[in-house]
């Protein structure tokens, strides 16, 4: 997981000796099942699949350090349950090193672990990356990264399964101290396996790929490692990755996670989605980060799920439900080619009241795209069943009482759906819908519930399938007598940023605040709904250790300049004041950015209030 220090952090098949007479039959067999997983290689700027480009997802294991708590479920139950029921494709034994309980400490229960992730891999036919799981491999004696992989290459380098990451994230050093680390290991794996895949970490936490594209490692099917956490990362690392692979070399998302770079927070869609489009065109492989029950946003399963998979949906969490929506579906969308319905087709933020279109959802479980022969034509959503749900991102610009209208056709008994917080709870109201004569015979049925105002994330789920939905549209039920004059914007929750990173503030209320703003960087906030035209009241809560700095509120890109204001020394990052000033904004739903002219200070959130 990212940045852990810096926040607080099969048995070999053959590896048993037998009786020749004995194990034949499980040698043959075994070399049979291997055979049905092609050799991954690398070629210019891609990590190709049986020569072909694709894009391929799983699961990472978190950390196995003894008393970590993800060491219960190295296990190859849950590997199966993975490939049977989540259909993932790769998984990831993340052998922890230096830290307590790792590999330094007990390194023939920290290799079992790994041996025991790789030999349920090999017979499952997946991909399975060997990782040492560091953030100081290149500081310690390399013999020892060097004696582990020979004997990994020794045990599994015969099968196409294995990949070998020799570094897992890096923390802000030079790429050339990285490089001189990774060529050592990566001769000390040639000399033994010629060919399976190497992944090899890259700066700042594996974020700095342009720096490794500048002076890549001359060896053959080298990739480099790619991380990123949608809460923190979004297209300034999507255009340092595309830059990375002009430049000639190939990526693998080694881990990811749909929440912030800390591993907690909530799930940005919005990003994740954007993200897996990036992967999916890019033919990017990935990992998601993590295997695990621990009380955080990036772990996949709530706590106390079981250990040997057998997972419903009550034993996951939302990151989970959301990764198992992308993975179940990756190998028709996963092709590297960008055709074929997936998930997160054009998920964007939409402002309420308005319509979305039921196939720009941000993840889903279950359902399948087509195009439609409704009015207007493009795609609607089909194949609908009992438990099957996607999920939509809102901006919700009053509270109060809505209608919402659904666009259906079902052939034979329609269904029951409900609409609900994404997640489950609460649930906002549930609608039957009719048997319309044919899957492309359309009508419009609709029902009122509350919601409140802000940034949500709402489900529509299937409680009785099959029907189709083409669109939802949600309307204000009557007159609001109290429209909402008053929007607040955390900070964090931008749409886009640069230069900038999120962390836990002590401020009142808790959460996260914005900080490391320096001269140049910016943040945009997209699909802000102003009420009316008129002069408004921008609040922004902000802290500084010393020297302040001045920022600017304008129309994201920069096109229109709203205002300007000095940021204040407050005497500490965590000691907060309120600074503001008055602009005049127009009506409508709007991008605002937000430019550092100056550095350094920190900001908990923004607010909008009209002036009477």
């Amino acid at each position: 997981m990212m940045h852990t220090n810096l926040f607080n952090l099969k048995k070999h098949l053959f590896h048993t000796p037998l009786k020749l007479l004995a194990c034949a039959t499980l040698i043959s067999g075994a070399l049979h099942a291997t055979a049905d997983v092609p050799a991954m290689s690398v070629q210019g700027n891609k990590v190709l699949v049986g020569g072909e480009v694709k894009s391929l997802g799983g699961m990472s294991y978190f950390w196995s350090n003894n008393g970590w708590g993800g060491e219960k479920y190295y296990n190859a139950s849950t590997v199966s349950f993975f490939k049977q029921d989540w259909k993932a494709s790769i998984v990831r034994a993340a052998m922890g090193v230096e830290d307590g309980g790792g590999y330094f400490d007990d390194p023939q229960g920290s290799k079992q672990k790994v041996r025991t992730i790789v030999d349920a891999a090999i017979a499952n036919d997946m991909y399975v990356i060997i990782d040492w799981h560091s953030h100081y491999a290149n500081t310690h004696d390399w013999a020892a990264a060097v004696q582990f992989f020979q004997e990994m290459a020794r045990d599994y380098g015969q099968y196409n399964n294995v990949i070998y990451e020799v570094y897992n994230e890096p923390l802000d050093i030079p790429w050339g101290h990285i490089k001189s680390y990774a060529e050592t290991v990566i001769d000390a794996i040639r000399a033994i396996d010629p060919d399976n895949v190497i992944v090899v970490g890259t700066p700042r936490w594996s974020q700095g790929v342009k720096e490794a594209s500048w002076d890549p490692i001359n060896r053959n099917n080298i990739a480099y490692t790619l991380h990123f956490y949608s809460g923190s990362h979004g297209q300034w690392l999507r255009n340092d990755a595309a830059e990375a692979m002009n430049n000639g070399i190939a990526l693998f998302v080694t881990e990811w996670g749909s929440v912030n770079a800390n591993g907690d927070g909530a799930v940005n869609e919005g990003e994740t989605a954007a993200w897996m489009n990036f992967m999916r065109d890019n033919g990017i492989h990935h990992a998601n980060w993590s295997v695990n029950d621990k009380a955080e946003g990036a772990s996949a399963l709530n706590p106390g799920a079981s250990t040997t998979g057998g997972w419903g949906d009550g034993d996951l969490t939302w990151s989970g439900h959301v990764v198992r929506g992308y993975l179940r579906d990756w190998n028709q969308i996963g092709s590297g080619n960008g055709n074929g319905n997936g998930n997160g087709t054009g998920c964007t933020e939409v402002s309420l009241p308005g319509t979305i279109e039921a196939e720009a959802y941000c993840a889903m479980d279950g359902i399948q795209t087509e195009n439609t022969s409704d009015t207007n034509g493009g795609s609607n959503v089909g194949y609908i069943d009992a438990g099957d749900w996607m999920s939509y991102s809102v901006n919700v610009a009053n509270a109060g009482t809505y209608t919402v209208s659904y666009r259906v056709a079902s052939l034979g008994g329609g269904g029951v759906l409900s609409i609900e917080n994404a997640g489950g709870s609460p649930v906002y109201g549930t609608l039957n819908v009719p048997q319309t004569g044919g899957w492309q015979e359309w009508t419009t049925v609709s029902h009122d519930i509350s919601l409140q105002a802000g940034q949500q994330n709402i489900g529509i789920a299937a409680i009785e399938g099959g029907f189709n939905i083409n669109w939802i549209a949600l309307t204000p039920a009557g007159t609001n007598p109290n429209p909402v004059q008053s929007i607040t914007l955390q900070a964090e929750d931008y749409s886009f940023m640069s230069g900038v990173q999120v962390e836990n503030t002590s401020d009142n209320g808790g959460g996260m605040n914005v900080g490391w703003l320096d001269a140049g960087d910016w943040l945009a906030y997209h699909g802000v709904d102003i009420p009316t035209s008129g002069q408004y009241t921008i609040t922004y809560r902000v802290a500084s250790q010393n020297g302040g700095g001045s920022l600017q509120l304008e129309q994201a890109g920069g096109g229109v300049v709203y205002g300007n204001l000095n940021v204040p020394s407050t005497g500490g990052w965590q000691n907060w004041v309120d600074v503001s000033h008055t602009v005049t904004l127009n009506a409508g739903v709007q991008d605002f950015g937000l430019g550092i002219t100056s550095g350094g200070f920190n900001i908990n959130w923004i607010k909008i209030e009209a002036i009477h």
